[in-house]
């Protein structure tokens, strides 16, 4: 993958960068720049008079690991420092230490430019990888009731269970909904939208509107296969197999139970009237 358009790497650098700034400053806060004679020959920068010589090796040590961490930076946004005398473009971030050594190749004005400009360079990077990504799926943003059960186990690594928690959790949905447990739960998705109305005992879940308009019956139909399918295909061997499954194939799946869950939310509770006469047992 083209780092230039991972957005997540983008972020770090730019992160990595602001930190980098900011203790830049403050290293330079206790030197003084040298601008007179022998310029070019002496250190760009001495420590001030009464600077701590130990704040002065924490801010230095601090600036090593981030200009580690920025050893990407220069090629990601092609900022590249040429110097007089170098066959090749020097990288001002990892080199930033020049600034302190006897014919500096670099000064603070400079590190402080170069900085700027990788700076807006990863801005624009960001925005162009923003509106070229595709859309992604949030687990966060997944139904309540699906993330709220999935999550603890996703955090801890346990994908399979995660998913066989989050469809136990939509069925319960369901089972409340309806006020029935007496059944194996691919029955009891069927038989909750099923076209028979309901009985004494048997709830159904019905899509709102006109039951005679051509898109209800529709969404009816399709929920009374699709609810089913569901519990079969992702529920059952979540909960009945050990084999792990992979992050991408997970979420996926908790995605199409986040969809029920949504369409459940949606669907209206026919009930039968109390005092009707107990029905025969649906096969």
């Amino acid at each position: 993958m083209d780092v230039r358009t991972n957005r997540e790497y983008l972020a770090y650098l730019l992160e990595q960068l602001i930190e980098f700034q900011a203790t830049f400053e403050d290293f330079m806060q206790l030197h003084v720049e040298w601008t007179g004679t022998g310029r070019g020959l002496l250190p760009a920068v001495a420590p001030r008079e009464g600077a701590d010589p130990e704040r002065i090796r924490d801010l230095t040590a601090k600036l090593n690991l981030l200009s580690g961490r920025l050893m990407e930076l220069s090629s990601v946004t092609d900022v590249k420092l040429g110097v007089e005398g170098q066959s090749r473009p020097i990288d001002p971030f990892v080199n930033w230490e020049q600034i302190t050594t006897p014919r500096p190749l670099l000064e603070p004005s400079t590190v402080r430019m170069t900085c700027k400009q990788a700076q807006g360079r990863l801005e624009g990077l960001s925005a162009r990888a923003k509106a070229m990504a595709s859309p992604e799926i949030e687990p966060s943003r997944l139904h309540p009731v699906v993330w709220s059960t999935a999550q603890r186990l996703w955090n801890d690594g346990h994908l399979r269970l995660a998913v066989a928690a989050a469809a136990e959790a939509v069925t319960g949905q369901m089972k409340q909904l309806t006020r029935r447990n007496d059944a194996a739960d691919t029955t009891l998705w069927q038989q909750a939208f099923s076209e028979r109305p309901p009985e004494v005992g048997k709830s159904r879940l019905r899509w709102p509107g006109d039951p005679t308009d051509q898109g209800v019956k529709t969404m009816n139909d399709g929920l009374r296969q699709f609810a089913p399918g569901v519990n079969m295909v992702i529920r059952n061997p979540a909960t009945h197999t050990d084999e792990e499954i992979a992050e991408q194939d997970a979420l996926e799946k908790l995605a199409v139970l986040s969809s029920l869950m949504r369409f459940v939310d949606r669907c209206e509770v026919a009930a039968a009237p109390v005092d009707r006469a107990p029905a025969t047992t649906e096969r």
